[in-house]
């Protein structure tokens, strides 16, 4: 059985973000894969201090819960990254994993890895798509396999609308886009395994 991690970068772990990353795993979970969410704003993630120790000796000097992470994205066969907009773009706790993920990035241990992004922004056109484009970029430099939401829609990913807490339960498009994205990242996984 495949298994797809969710990561909400979010530093709200019951927020508008965790509902539509949530939404792509239980739609995983319904296309057969085994799923796990991971909510970075409840973790103790330090940023990046470029002493590339990570480059001489494949580990990161640094002891947090990035540890932990790494050890489960190496395990995946699959990730779904979201995040909201922070003026059009991810969050300081994303962008921390993304620079911590380096250690994983020397020898390619994402390579293949079917990944997919979620992006929340304040209104429907709030940067969705920038957001996304950040994610998409790590996924690309660890040479990930990048998918998007898939037909009948065919957009970068999850696109949700949300403002106050709970907004993107009322939200149609950003729950099809986000269940759609959770199916093409299993389908995907699944025929690679």
């Amino acid at each position: 059985m495949v298994k797809i991690i969710g990561i909400s970068g979010s530093p709200r772990t019951d927020g508008n973000t965790s509902f539509l990353v949530e939404t792509a795993l239980k739609s995983a979970e319904e296309a057969g894969a085994e799923t796990e969410i991971i909510n970075l704003g409840s973790l103790n993630i330090e940023p990046c201090v470029a002493c590339d120790i990570c480059k001489a000796t494949g580990e990161c000097a640094i002891y947090d819960d990035m540890r932990e992470i790494t050890e489960k994205l190496m395990e995946c066969n699959g990730m779904i990254i979201g995040s909201p907009v922070y003026f059009g773009s991810v969050t300081s706790q994303l962008k921390m994993f993304i620079d911590r993920s380096r250690p994983l990035r020397g020898s390619f241990k994402l390579k293949d890895k079917v990944g997919g992004s979620i992006a929340v922004g304040g209104s429907r056109n709030g940067g969705q798509e920038s957001t996304i484009s950040v994610i998409q970029d790590f996924l690309l430099i660890h040479d990930a396999i990048v998918v998007g939401d898939g037909a009948p829609m065919a957009h970068y990913g999850g696109t949700g609308v949300g403002g106050p807490k709970g907004d993107t339960m009322n939200d149609e498009i950003g729950i099809e886009t986000s269940k759609n994205l959770g199916k093409r990242v299993t389908e995907l996984a699944k025929r690679l395994e």
